[in-house]
């Protein structure tokens, strides 16, 4: 399957590091080889980088983990296809825009039948069951919030999707908006947080090694999230299968306690275009 990798942070931040790690497991390290991409997060805009090739043989790659694009949320995937042939428009993360953001989504997993969902105002430009889940995400919160939700209503809602799409399958998920970094596990998800006092860390795939003291201001807090994690000498938090976690400015946030509804199996199975009531 693939593999995810994520940022949140509390100030502008470059992933150079944790990106080399990651290109190396695209067709060196690891087998996951179709195709890779990139999004940073600036101010209101984000900027993305695609390639259908190897992000261990790619030049594009290379350009990235060269140049420090500094950013206070990044979505990075690497993709080994087994829904959608190997193409540019079925790399993710994929965009879309909701409420006048940009918003990006990666997945690692399968999803048997979600291309069954009835899908609204957005729609795929690959056939991947990915994009198809995440155009039926975006359709669910335009549809719930008209405009847009306090913070803890948004993540509650995207823990009730999340929980949704996951009955069909594997679901590990990275989605942002540019504020938040929403994450969802069904099998494998791994964060770490880096504060002061800062220390050096090492690549398991690759032979290198940086002093964040040197990197950092005491006031610096970066949350890494990753499918396996990246580093063989710092302790990363494996997420609980089922969970969702979420991050603001590289801290998390707990979530609101979910109230009593329909049975989950029962909401997926109905895959319609609006929420299901409570108590259905």
């Amino acid at each position: 399957m693939c593999e995810l990798l994520g940022m949140s942070a509390n100030v502008p931040t470059d992933i150079c590091f944790s990106f080399a790690g990651l290109m190396r497991r695209g067709g060196q390290t690891g087998p996951h080889a179709d195709g890779w991409g990139i999004a940073f997060y600036e101010d209101k805009g984000c900027r993305s980088f695609h390639d259908p090739h190897p992000s261990a043989r790619s030049e594009v790659a290379q350009f990235v983990r060269r140049h420090p694009i500094k950013s206070r949320i990044v979505i990075s995937h690497i993709r080994r296809a087994n829904r959608g042939r190997m193409a540019l428009e079925n790399t993710h993360p994929f965009q879309r825009e909701l409420w006048g953001r940009p918003w990006s989504f990666a997945h690692n997993g399968q999803l048997k039948g979600v291309k069954r969902w009835r899908l609204g105002a957005y729609a795929p430009i690959g056939t991947t069951d990915s994009e198809h889940a995440f155009c039926w995400l975006m359709e669910q919160l335009r549809l719930r919030f008209p405009a847009p939700p306090a913070a803890r209503a948004l993540d509650a809602a995207v823990e009730e999707l999340a929980r949704r799409l996951a009955v069909l399958g594997v679901f590990n998920m990275l989605l942002s908006d540019g504020r938040s970094l929403f994450c969802h596990c069904s099998t494998k998800l791994a964060w770490l947080t880096r504060r002061a006092p800062f220390g050096p860390a090492t690549l398991l795939d690759e032979d290198l090694t940086v002093n964040f003291a040197q990197e950092t201001t005491p006031r610096d807090v970066v949350t890494v999230v990753a499918t396996r994690p990246l580093t063989r000498d710092e302790a990363w938090t494996v997420v609980e299968p089922g969970a969702c976690v979420v991050f603001r400015d590289g801290e998390p946030v707990p979530l609101p306690r979910r109230r009593a509804g329909p049975p989950a199996a029962r909401a997926a199975r109905n895959g319609a275009t609006r929420p299901a009531p409570e108590g259905a």
